[in-house]
């Protein structure tokens, strides 16, 4: 409990401004990256292919032949991924964490904290969601 005199209790949950910024910039670009990878064809660099085999009664897939990546496209898909791992890298290092480890925020309660972020206002875009919500399991029931 604290007096008009001593700070409030620290809460882990309580993030910083940009810390939650980079989490919203961490969803958005994982999605960027995400659909730019789903236009592309499925080698970067151009392939033959193979044929789809059964073997002793299993499938093994086969894939179509590739064009590979042009390279605007493949420009692109390493700008995001390079920026993907740049905003991970700055919610992953922030020095919200070790704030946190230094008022005796330690194992399943950090990880707690660390998952909170997921969840903190303002760190997924509306609409996005970055794990399934009871609603979209009943859904799927």
């Amino acid at each position: 409990m604290s007096t008009p005199d001593s700070p409030p209790p620290f809460d882990p949950h309580d993030f910083p401004a940009d810390l939650v910024a980079a989490q919203r910039d961490t969803v958005i670009l994982a999605a960027e990256l995400e659909a730019h990878a789903a236009t592309l064809p499925w080698s970067r660099e151009p392939h033959p292919g193979w044929p789809k085999v059964e073997e002793r009664g299993r499938e093994h897939e086969g894939r179509p032949e590739s064009p590979g990546w042009t390279p605007e496209e493949t420009a692109e898909y390493d700008r995001l991924r390079t920026a993907l791992l740049e905003a991970a890298t700055t919610v992953y290092g922030h020095p919200w964490w070790a704030r946190c480890a230094q008022e005796g925020v330690k194992g399943p309660d950090m990880v707690k904290a660390r998952q909170a972020l997921r969840y903190a206002p303002g760190a997924v875009p509306d609409g996005q969601h970055t794990v399934l919500d009871q609603e979209d399991v009943d859904k799927a029931a």
